[in-house]
């Protein structure tokens, strides 16, 4: 039906709107994300500042995409992936 699709066009569709330069998600479901431009990751991709920043953030969903070390592991082996919304400058 691609309601998911749909689903994930209008949260692209509103972080434009927003002004974000990427979206993130941890998913089981890599084929989908891949198909709609989101690539996996391994690597940090904030700088040491906005790592700062999210150690003092209660969100721990933002805790674990980032592997902070005071975290469990991922046990789930859910995948971290990136869609860039703007090309670098």
């Amino acid at each position: 039906m691609g309601l998911g699709s749909r689903i994930l066009s209008e949260l692209v569709e509103r972080a434009y709107a927003l002004g974000l330069d990427r979206l993130f998600c941890l998913t089981f479901e890599t084929r989908f994300f891949a198909k709609h431009g989101f690539r996996e990751v391994e690597e940090r991709i904030i700088d040491d500042a906005t790592f700062h920043e999210i150690l003092r953030s209660p969100d721990m969903g933002v805790h674990e995409f980032h592997e902070l070390p005071y975290l469990k592991p991922n046990t789930l082996g859910n995948t971290r992936m990136i869609r860039e919304l703007h090309e670098a400058a």
